[in-house]
Formats: structure tokens, sequence, C-alpha cells
């Protein structure tokens, strides 16, 4: 059973929400945690839950054409609603894919290698080529992704925001790439920040933010935080595939 804890915000009544940290391409890892979510479900019955997942599915890891296919479709966990957030990683892989050349090279630096051949592609081919193998509807849902979530006193964002600014005023960078001065701020946001990008051994609960990537792709768990009315608890699953080298973050 879930342990819960004394939370840093608060859920409306009723309302419960599963966020998922960085996949990173590690699709076991996720399906073994969408298990763990609808078991969780089934022994705590409520009558409204979401499923969100912070951004960063692909690159690195071995499955990035998995990890999407799973969750192009709709949730994947019966009996819930789903929001998928926008990550720096899906950013640069969608200006690849449009046939910006400087964002297919970082693309390919910072992961994008083991995503193209997860689809069968030669990362080394004709990058003219991509688009036409990566099948629409898993295009579609990159481009569908979201940069925020607000949702009572909680903002749940890729990255960070910027202190000092407005939530609605945040740059799109920021919520994308945040790390200083985020998170070393004590300041209010505006609301409590739930993210990933940056990657922790465990999840860090502070009076201002949660950060919930616990580095799956590099050999961690997968986390996700389980927020209810004033509570958070935490569901893990273990690895399952080899780490990948933090050389390139």
């Amino acid at each position: 059973m879930i342990q819960l804890a004394p939370a840093p915000a608060s859920l409306p009544p009723r309302r419960r929400i599963y966020a998922i940290g960085d996949i990173h391409g590690c699709d076991r890892q996720l399906a073994a945690l969408h298990a763990l979510v609808a078991e969780d479900l089934a022994q705590r019955p409520i009558a409204s839950a979401l499923l969100l997942h912070i951004g960063d599915y692909v690159d690195r890891g071995a499955d990035t054409a998995g990890v999407i296919d799973r969750l192009a479709d709709g949730c994947p966990v019966p009996g819930m609603d789903m929001v998928n957030l926008l990550g720096n990683h899906e950013s640069t892989m969608l200006d690849a894919l449009s046939g910006e050349r400087a964002a297919a090279t970082d693309w390919l630096f910072a992961g994008g290698r083991a995503a193209l051949e997860s689809y069968g592609i030669d990362p080394d081919g004709p990058r003219d080529t991509w688009t036409s193998v990566i099948p629409r509807r898993h295009q579609d849902f990159l481009r569908g992704l979201v940069l925020m979530h607000r949702e009572g006193g909680y903002a749940f964002v890729h990255a960070g925001v910027r202190p000092g600014i407005p939530l609605q005023d945040q740059a799109r960078d920021d919520l994308l790439r945040s790390r200083q001065p985020f998170l070393y701020s004590e300041a209010d946001f505006g609301a409590v920040v739930v993210h990933g990008h940056t990657p922790v051994r465990a999840p860090v609960v502070k009076h201002n933010r949660i950060a919930i990537d616990t580095g799956a792709v590099f050999g961690g768990n997968l986390t996700c935080a389980v927020l209810e009315a004033d509570t958070i608890g935490f569901l893990t699953a273990e690895p399952v595939d080899a780490p990948v080298s933090m050389a390139h973050r």
C-alpha cells in the first residue's frame, strides 16, 4: 500500500493526480509503472483521477517508439484522463523533424540516435526520410504535447520556472530547460511546481517544488508522484534495461 505524507499544496476533494517523471525510451519500465498506477487506483478508488507525464519520452533509452506508441492512442490506464507535457527533448526532436539542420545535429548528440534506431532508422542515413518512417500518429502525439498543467495548488511543467515571473508569463525555454536559479530558489512561484528534467536519486519535496525525475534511463527508478487532497506519495518501477551513460544530460 502506498505511504502518504503531508504535501506542500493540495488538490480539490475527490481528485487524484498520478505524475510520472522523465521516461527517455524506457518503455518496459513505463509499462510496469502504469500497472502499479492501475493497481493503486483499483485498491483506492476515487471519483476523478488524472495520469500526467512530465515530458522527455524520447531519446537515450532503447525504445522511444514503444513509449510513444503506448501513449499515442489515449490513456493506457482505464478510468483516467491523461495530460502529456512537452519536454526539451521532444521540442528538439520536433525541430529536427521539421528540417532544422542545427536542431537535427543537437538531437543526434543528445540521444536522438537511439530514438531513430528504435524506429529502424539509420541515424547516419538521409535525414529527409525521418518523417516518412516515423508514424504520423507518433508525430501528432508529439505536436499535441502541452507546456504546463495547473490544478489546485500545483503547476506541472517539464523543467521549472524563472523565479519572479508570474506562471502565465513564463518563457517557453524556461519551462523546458530551467535548472538555475530555479533549483536553488526559495521563492514562492505562485504554485508548487512539479517538475522533472534534472535527475535526482530520489524524489525531492520542498515547500515550493517537487522533483520527480529519478534518472530511469541512467539506471534509476521511474517515479510517479501521487497527489491527493493535501497528501503526497510515490510509486516506483525499478530499472529493466541496462543504464545509459550520463555523459550527455
